[in-house]
This record gives structure tokens, C-alpha cells and sequence, in this order.
């Protein structure tokens, strides 16, 4: 099958748009990218793994990846390169993530074996009530009502969760892991063909001040491609935070600028300095199941990312999804159904496992997966699936909640030199998060990914909005140990509630079509999130939109502009791949 599935990429690629995977200096190419990648489709390149033998960092900017290849060349390991790799990226990618933002990170000790879960999930003031996102007649905001200003902004959870992680695992001292990024910002960088496409369709970062002021030319035109923006305010930022510690983002004066933006706001939100300097990362236990003869570890809850991906390979672990072609409408019809079933639960039962019971053990456990497999016919879908029964006596209290979860996100998987791992999920929520600019970072609006409606029918949403509360994500950084119990594929992606079937199709592509990490991230996307089944555009799984309506799926053909970074670890060697609908890379040593 890997034989076809490789023959199947080959198909699925076609002459046309390069999403800043490497460095170039010809101007007339980049304005030609950035033309190309405004048209948010993508168009497959034949790239190759990266190879290395050392280290490896799939990182999603060419500047992030370097630096935190830098970190590593001086000796720091995996947590080490993380913490640089965030804070480059805050700089670099600002649409995506930040120390503003909020993330989750799996660590693997390959001394000591152990797995750890960080979540870094911004919270909810401690003031808000669950009528957060409600106008005054009951009826939920608008999503960009609710995102652009203050009221959105949770307590950032990055620099404590990034501090907890060095505390327990980093080797250099944490100042040094500030210079590369102080240095660029210093100096700055060059504005890419992706955040320039960004700026120009925003229609609410002009809205508010300092990021017109950053983002744009007096005239209101966005910065241009290759223009080098410097930005001194994150530099001094990152020197105080460097020098005092995470103490220096959630107490004092920068703290107070970050509260006095929320509230000033015209949209203003409710977060005070109280709930800065509460804020907490926590150390969970990380989630693992068995597909196939391999092991898949993932983040625990508030995330819904690692109990979804689990449900849906479970699923099929009870299919022979090897014998079919990936380029096949069974293929995407097997997996849509799964997919289904898993996010059908994923509405109901998960959340902040601080605030709801969240039945982990039961969503996981093998019978209950192995029957929820019989209720797939292979032949015709489902249509939309029901959640099910795991604790009566909760699931008659709740009702499911949606959320947006938009695609705004980043994902780096990195392994160094003694084997240890970082799969870490970064994210400010939507592009550019709230609009708020301070110091020259954003600021987040992950309160929106709450449930806006806290009841459904006279039932309470698991997902619903309250004071101290963790947001449900998506978020899926994943390690997956072959059949041998060794690190074998350190990977995630950004995307929204979409990411958990990037990563799972992902996992799918290394494990039972035996893809490279490059082939496997390149994969042309499917998705089915217990409702239209998406087949991305210009690929050639359109093709296969007939036959899967005769199957009874409701098919959409859309841009699916995932972010997978993947690294694979085969005896003394790595190989790195990295999503080309992006502009990340894979380097290493």
C-alpha cells in the first residue's frame, strides 16, 4: 500500500504555489507566492524529508526553525529549542501565536520514558458569567462581535507553561533562550509572502490602533512582502521576561498594560491583574492507546484533541484501513464515518475536566469503541451521528455545544540530541487573535472558542463559559512509539477543530500506508467533523465527490490550509517533514 500511496501523491501534485518552505531572494518570486497564496488554496509540491542524524526541528517558520536549531547547536535539548522556537514564532507569525496565546505540550524523556502533558489553555476572568457572549435579548453574538476587543481575551497561558516546562526539563539557562528572538526583533525580519496575504484580507486588525500602527503604512496599505519590520517594544518585553522570569508577563507593569488594553477596549473585556497573577500551567497525565502494534499519546482535556484522535484510530483499528488506497472513496468514507462517531462525543462530553466530569476512561475504552465500529455500514454513511452513551446520569444533564475553533494556530515537533521530544500546539485563536496589539505582541481571543449558548434545551453545555474556566480545544500534539515501545513519529498541526482529523489522517498515512513524514504531512485532507464530508480543493480527491454522494455524504470543496509538522525517528537517524500549504521547514543536524 505504501507503494500507492506515494503513486498517489505523485497525482496529487501539479505545478504552482511554493508556501515559503525555504529562503528565497528573487522579488519577483515572492510577489508571484504571495499572489499565489492569496488565493488560500493548495497546490502540492514534490518535497523531500529533511534528513539528519542529531537533531531535527519541523518548525512552521524558516526563522523559528533556525533559531531553535541554534539552541540545540549550543548544547539545549528539546524544551530548551521549544521555548525559543514560541518566542521567535510570536515575532515572525503573529496570526497564529504568541506569548500572548495559549498552548499545549507533550514531553518525552528518553531517559526516564516518561511522557509529559503541559497545558499552557489561557482562563476565563474571574468575573465573566456564562452569558459572556449573549446580547441582551438572550441571543448569541456574532463570532467577530464577540472576537475584535477586550471581551475575548483570556489569562495568556504560554510564558508559565513555557517556565514550568524548563523548571522540570531545560538544560541552557532560560535567558539564553531569549537572544534569538531578541535579536531579530532587534534587527528585523523580512515580512513573508503568508503574513503579508494575512494583513491585506483582515478586515478588523486596521480597527484597532497599535496593530494598524505595526501592521500597516500611514497610507493603510499593509506592509509589503520582504519589507523588514522591526518591533523594540518585544525585544524589551523579551528582556524583562528573560531577566525576571514568567513573574515579569503576569505581575507589574506589563501586566497592567495587557488589563488596561482589555478593558479600554471598545469591545472591552473583564480580565484584571487579579487573574494574571493567578494564573496557573498545569502538568497532566498524558492520554495513550494502542493502533495497530504502534502506541498514540496526546494531550488530555481541556483539550479535545488527544481523547477525539484516539476514539477515531480506535475505531479503526477494528478495519483494515491498509488494504485501501488512499486516493479511494472507501478509504474516505471509512475514516469520515469514524470521524463522526468521535466528534459526535467530542460535542457532548468533553471540556475543562477542572469544572466537568469528562469520562476519559469510558470514551477510550476498547468495547465501547469496537461497538461504536458497528454502527459504520460500508457501503452508505450515517449521516449525522448521535453521541454515545457513556455516563446516563451526565449525559442527561448536558447537551452538545458548538464552538468555532477556527484555524489560526501553530504546531512545531522537535527531537534532540539525546532523544527527547517536544510535540507543542501554539495558538492566539483566530488570526491575530482579538486585534489588541500591547508591547508588540497580540493578545488572544480564545474565550470564544466557549460555547456561546451555555443551555440547549434546557440542558447545560459541557463547553459552556465560566469564571477561572479552560476553554475546550482542539489542539492535538501527538507521539506515537512503534511496536518496539521507541519514539518513533513526533507530530500535530494547526486548524481549528479540523486539526484532530490532520494529525489522525496524518498518523493514518506514517502507520498503515507507511509514508515518510513528508509524504505523509502532504496527503491531500479529508474531513468530516459529524456533518459535510471536505475534500480539499485541487487535489484529486474531487474526483471522488460522485461516488461519495451516491454514499449519501454531503460533500464541500474547500481550502484546508493545515499546518503539519512531523518528525520521524528511525534507529540513529530523523527525518522531518513539513506541510507545504505553509511555511515551515524541517532542518536539522
Amino acid at each position: 500500500m505504501a507503494k500507492s500511496a506515494r503513486k498517489f501523491l505523485k497525482l496529487s501534485a501539479r505545478p504552482g504555489v511554493l508556501y515559503w518552505p525555504f529562503e528565497f531572494k528573487g522579488h519577483s518570486f515572492l510577489f508571484m507566492a504571495a499572489f499565489h497564496v492569496a488565493l488560500l488554496c493548495w497546490t502540492p509540491q514534490a518535497r523531500s524529508s529533511a534528513h539528519a542524524e542529531t537533531f531535527m526541528a519541523s518548525v512552521a517558520n524558516p526563522h523559528a526553525a533556525r533559531a531553535a536549531a541554534q539552541i540545540m547547536r549550543q548544547g539545549g535539548n528539546a524544551v530548551d529549542a521549544a521555548v525559543t522556537a514560541q518566542l521567535v514564532l510570536s515575532l515572525v507569525e503573529p496570526q497564529s501565536s504568541g506569548i500572548g496565546g495559549g498552548a499545549f505540550m507533550l514531553h518525552y524523556d528518553a531517559a526516564s520514558g516518561d511522557i509529559a502533558a503541559y497545558d499552557g489553555r489561557e482562563t476565563t476572568p474571574r468575573v465573566v458569567t456564562e452569558e459572556l457572549f449573549l446580547r441582551e435579548d438572550g441571543s448569541p453574538m456574532k463570532f467577530f462581535e464577540a472576537v475584535v476587543g477586550g471581551r475575548s481575551v483570556g489569562a495568556p497561558g504560554v510564558m508559565r507553561m513555557l517556565e514550568l516546562a524548563h523548571q522540570q526539563h531545560g538544560h541552557l539557562p532560560w535567558a539564553t533562550l531569549f537572544h534569538p528572538a531578541i535579536e531579530l526583533a532587534d534587527t528585523g525580519f523580512e515580512i513573508s509572502p503568508r503574513l503579508h496575504m494575512l494583513i491585506t484580507r483582515d478586515q478588523h486588525l486596521a480597527t484597532q490602533e497599535n496593530a494598524r500602527r505595526y501592521f500597516y503604512h500611514a497610507d493603510g496599505s499593509a506592509r509589503r512582502i520582504g519589507e523588514v519590520r522591526r518591533n523594540p517594544e518585544y525585544a524589551s518585553v523579551l528582556r524583562a521576561i528573560a531577566a525576571g522570569g514568567a513573574d515579569a508577563f503576569y505581575r507589574g507593569p506589563l501586566a497592567r498594560d495587557i488589563v488596561r488594553t482589555v478593558r479600554s477596549a471598545a469591545n472591552p473585556g473583564f480580565l484584571s491583574e487579579e487573574d494574571l497573577a493567578d494564573y496557573r500551567a498545569v502538568r497532566r497525565e498524558a492520554i495513550c492507546g494502542a493502533y495497530r502494534a504502534f502506541r498514540v499519546c496526546g494531550m488530555p482535556p481541556p483539550t479535545s484533541g488527544g481523547v477525539t484522535m484516539l476514539q477515531i484510530l480506535g475505531i479503526l483499528d477494528n478495519h483494515d484501513v491498509g488494504t485501501l488506497a488512499p486516493d479511494s472513496a472507501a478509504a474516505v468514507h471509512l475514516i469520515s464515518e469514524a470521524s463522526r462517531l468521535a466528534y459526535a462525543d467530542r460535542a457532548l462530553y468533553l471540556a475543562d475536566p477542572d469544572f466537568v466530569h469528562v469520562p476519559v476512561k469510558a470514551l477510550l475504552d476498547r468495547n465501547y469503541l469496537r461497538a461504536r465500529a458497528l454502527l459504520i455500514d460500508l457501503r452508505r454513511s450515517m449521516g449525522k451521528a448521535n453521541p454515545g452513551r457513556i455516563n446516563v446520569r451526565e449525559g442527561r444533564l448536558r447537551s452538545p455545544g458548538r464552538s468555532l475553533d477556527l484555524p489560526s494556530t501553530t504546531h512545531f515537533s522537535i527531537v534532540d540530541a539525546d532523544g527527547n521530544a517536544v510535540s507543542m500546539t501554539s495558538s492566539v485563536e483566530n488570526a491575530f487573535g482579538s486585534r489588541l496589539m500591547v508591547r508588540g505582541f497580540m493578545l488572544n481571543n480564545q474565550l470564544t472558542d466557549f460555547s456561546f449558548r451555555p443551555t440547549v434545551d434546557g440542558r447545560d453545555v459541557a463547553n459552556k463559559v465560566e469564571p477561572g474556566k479552560r476553554p475546550r480545544s482542539s489542539m492535538s500534539p501527538a507521539l506515537v512509539f512503534g511496536p518496539d515501545g521507541n519514539l518513533r513519529f513526533v507530530l500535530g498541526s494547526p486548524g481549528g477543530s479540523r486539526i484532530i482529523a490532520y494529525v489522525t489522517k496524518t498518523i493514518i498515512g506514517l502507520v498503515d500506508w507507511q509514508l515518510n513524514p513528508q509524504e505523509a504531512v502532504s496527503l491531500p485532507h479529508h474531513v468530516n467533523r459529524n456533518g459535510t464530508t471536505d475534500l480539499e480543493a485541487e487535489t484529486s480527491l474531487i474526483y471522488l465527490k460522485n461516488e461519495l454522494e451516491k454514499m449519501g455524504h454531503n460533500i464541500k470543496l474547500r481550502g484546508l490550509v493545515s499546518g503539519l509538522h512531523a518528525v520521524e525517528v528511525t534507529g540513529q537517524r530523523l527525518k522531518g517533514g513539513a506541510d507545504p500549504r505553509r511555511e515551515g521547514i524541517a532542518i536539522g543536524d
